[in-house]
């Protein structure tokens, strides 16, 4: 008999299930018509007419596995088995058009796919209900089968049937053309989480999507502290929005969901590139992530290049951002905006940058990060042959207004982004603008100063300050500065459109702005977010501009000219005061006698005139392509903003949780950060209970830190949240601190009082 349960089959034979596979896996099926065949329980029109296909498909099957086993039939041309065609994501969007009634052809030309494509991605169109069962039923003599109805199949209930449910691994429904966004739970075959060989060989056939996490009990699992983190990474909505973005990237051992959380567990515990995976155990690291072993360098390299392919990373960073603002409404009133420049020392030829932190201009990358008034980042751009923050705010203000809604916004920036025609640009889109006055301007006496002090997000501040309106693009922009006097007579000028806050709070919000130069500088060193990806290129836009190579020599020759004219003028002028009128009274002698100096200050005026005349002749800008071919490229930006997006979730998390620790943990300002670095390296034990996994963390360096950690499990308790993957509920504890100074059993012994000894004067 061929049994039918939903999407699995299974061949019975005396009562025996003796060969079980999915319906949409053509290889195991092909095996089960030779198994059939070969083996003599049915000839090749039985299983034919069972299995729905010709003779002549049996006895293709049957030549292929004689001539190379199994391995041959799972040989096809073209398309790799057990990859879809078409993502997951757009199957909802095929069978609305199905319903309304388009043609395959029509339905494919709007996909980009072929019509077979679509054909095989319906299938055929008289499909048998889920609850019909196939019987193949083979007389003794091997001539006869049928097929019976599910209510003669019903009556067997006596021969051992398939238990297995594909209700929790089945792809979510479609409701209004839109997928279900929760995670679907992976599936496993394996029981001891030493030995995962079944999950690996389903994986290896095309059955497995994601390895399921299995945990067993262990104590003193290293690492296994980084645990804590996953409540507040999980709420971060990164496996949502992966899973509705990117579907499956195809059968795997390692899918979506354990390439993610292996990237942002390495984040936290400091594994700052894949490379640096070869210096640990994979078998350790994969007890936290509940397999055998976590994946290797070049495993998870191939995931984010498979992960790339998709080019859905800035629709990711969108959601993030978009989930993040919902949680933090109350922190998006000031904005600040600044670009990171990451220096690249490859051999390719990049377009250059200037770096502050090094006064040089050297090829770079620049990135463009927009932080929330607490220093959190939001979401991340790069931009295109390093464009100016006065360039790039005009591109980021869609975005922002996307995610802040109509609610009002200051964006802080730095001098970079000095334009007074672009703060008019931004005033009229309905921001306000917070930045520092670029170039000189006339001093604010000392004495017109104030005193000002109060109490700004639980921190006291006091400043001197004046205050004072000011006009800018000839009278047509009228905006506030508010100048602050330091302690050694140094005056900052801060400009901006927020006429309704006081001169103290314009002045606090714009100094915050070092929260963004710190996190810039914290990120470089704990996450090492200037390094490479990879080192691939991109072609470059070859039509973009940039000022003319020509254009640039010439103005050095200018400058060089004019300097040599000032140079023989002033050597003329004071030749001319020096002139006796006793001797030379009249100019015309004064020039005969020094005829050889005007000679050469006028070939210095013409030489100059030559040089300005061949300048108007040349463009202010070229096409890129016109003056450099290895400025045609650019550094792939996919994988490099996929591991922001990484390091960005990493740091939010050790942000929100910093701020669960606050309360209880008195230095949580200066040490609070150090003590989750500690805390996510530290040992925990492992212990499943029912659907609970209970990480008891071991006591931490200190037992004040101890106990501050064990002050928020039941904050992370409450949350309820599942290990990414599984039905596991975390619950968190900490093993009490480690008592010091015990007495020893035993007698008590004398000890001599101490002897102090002083020195003779």
């Amino acid at each position: 008999m061929l049994r039918a349960d939903g999407e699995q089959r299974v061949v019975v034979i005396a009562g025996l299930p003796v060969h079980h596979y999915s319906a949409n896996d053509a290889v195991a099926e092909a095996y089960a018509m030779v198994f059939l065949v070969d083996g003599g329980f049915a000839t090749q029109m039985e299983v034919g007419r069972a299995f729905r296909c010709s003779e002549r498909t049996v006895r293709r099957h049957q030549q292929r596995y004689a001539d190379g086993g199994m391995t041959a039939l799972a040989a096809r041309s073209g398309w790799r088995p057990g990859r879809r065609r078409i993502p997951t994501k757009r199957r909802c969007l095929i069978g609305r058009m199905k319903a309304d009634g388009l043609s395959n052809r029509e339905m494919a030309r709007r996909l980009g796919v072929t019509e077979n494509a679509i054909r095989k991605q319906l299938g055929p169109r008289n499909e048998p209900s889920s609850q019909q069962t196939l019987s193949l039923s083979v007389s003794s003599d091997g001539q006869e089968a049928s097929v019976s109805s599910p209510q003669e199949t019903a009556a067997e209930s006596s021969s051992p049937s398939l238990a297995t449910s594909r209700s929790e691994t089945a792809e979510p429904t479609c409701d209004n053309g839109s997928r279900d966004e929760s995670e679907p739970i992976a599936m496993s075959l394996d029981v001891d989480p030493s030995d995962r060989t079944l999950d690996r060989l389903l994986a290896a056939f095309g059955y497995l999507d994601d390895a399921a996490p299995v945990f067993g009990n262990a104590e003193a699992v290293a690492g296994a502290g980084v645990l804590f983190a996953l409540p507040v990474l999980v709420g971060s909505g990164l496996f949502r929005i992966t899973h509705k973005l990117y579907g499956e990237i195809g059968p795997a051992f390692y899918g979506l969901r354990t390439t993610l959380l292996t990237l942002l567990l390495m984040t936290l515990w400091r594994i700052k590139r894949p490379e640096a995976l070869k210096e640990y155990d994979p078998q350790a690291l994969g007890r936290v992530l509940g397999l055998d072993r976590a994946p290797e360098v070049k495993t998870l390299r191939r995931k984010l290049t498979r992960l790339a392919a998709y080019g859905q990373a800035e629709r990711l960073g969108a959601g993030l951002a978009t989930l993040r603002v919902q949680e933090r409404g109350e922190l998006v009133g000031f904005l600040y905006v600044d670009g990171h420049v990451r220096v690249y020392h490859g051999k390719r030829k990049l377009p250059k940058a200037y770096v502050t932190r090094m006064r040089l201009a050297l090829p770079a990358t620049t990135d463009y990060w927009v932080n929330d008034q607490a220093g959190d980042p939001l979401f991340v751009v790069t931009a295109k042959a390093n464009a100016a923050l006065t360039k790039m705010l005009r591109e980021l203000l869609p975005e922002v207004r996307r995610l802040v809604g109509e609610r009002r916004v200051t964006l802080v920036f730095d001098r970079g982004g000095w334009s007074p025609k672009l703060f008019r640009e931004l005033i009229q889109d309905g921001f306000d603008i917070l930045t520092y006055r670029k170039n000189k301007t006339r001093r604010v006496g000392e004495q017109r100063f104030k005193l000002r002090e109060t109490t700004i997000d639980g921190r006291s501040v006091s400043y001197r300050l004046h205050d004072q309106a000011v006009r800018l693009l000839e009278g047509k922009l009228r905006l506030r500065q508010v100048t602050r006097l330091c302690d050694n007579g140094h005056q900052t000028q801060i400009i901006t459109s927020r006429w309704d806050l006081e001169d103290i709070q314009i002045a606090y919000r714009m100094f915050e702005r070092w929260r963004q130069e710190n996190f810039f500088k914290y990120m470089r060193d704990e996450f090492l977010l200037d390094a490479l990806t990879d080192y691939r290129i991109e072609p470059d836009d070859p039509t973009r501009t940039l000022p003319n190579p020509a254009r640039r020599k010439i103005d050095k020759e200018i400058r060089a000219a004019r300097a040599e004219i000032a140079k023989l003028q002033q050597a003329y002028g004071a030749a001319a005061i020096d002139n006796s009128e006793a001797d030379r009274p009249t100019m015309r002698g004064f020039k005969i006698a020094h005829g050889k100096m005007g000679r050469e200050l006028r070939a210095a005026r013409d030489h100059l005139a030559k040089l300005q005349a061949r300048r108007r002749g040349l463009p202010q800008r070229v096409e890129v392509r016109d003056v450099s071919e290895g400025a045609v490229i650019k550094l792939a930006t996919e994988r490099k903003h996929l591991t922001n997006l990484m390091k960005m979730i990493a740091f939010q998390a050790e942000s929100d949780l910093h701020v669960l620790l606050r309360p209880h943990y008195a230095r949580a300002d200066q040490e609070g950060r150090t003590l989750l670095h500690e805390l996510f390296r530290a040992r925990a034990d492992i212990r499943v209970a029912g659907s609970e996994l209970h990480v008891t963390l071991q006591p931490l360096s200190s037992p004040h830190r101890t106990l501050a950690v064990q002050a928020i499990c039941g904050v992370l308790n409450e949350s309820a949240t599942l290990f990414p993957g599984s039905a596991l509920r975390l619950r968190f504890a900490v093993h009490p601190p480690r008592e010091v100074g015990l007495a020893f059993p035993g007698p008590r012994r004398k000890v001599a009082a101490p002897v102090l000894l002083q020195s003779s004067p």
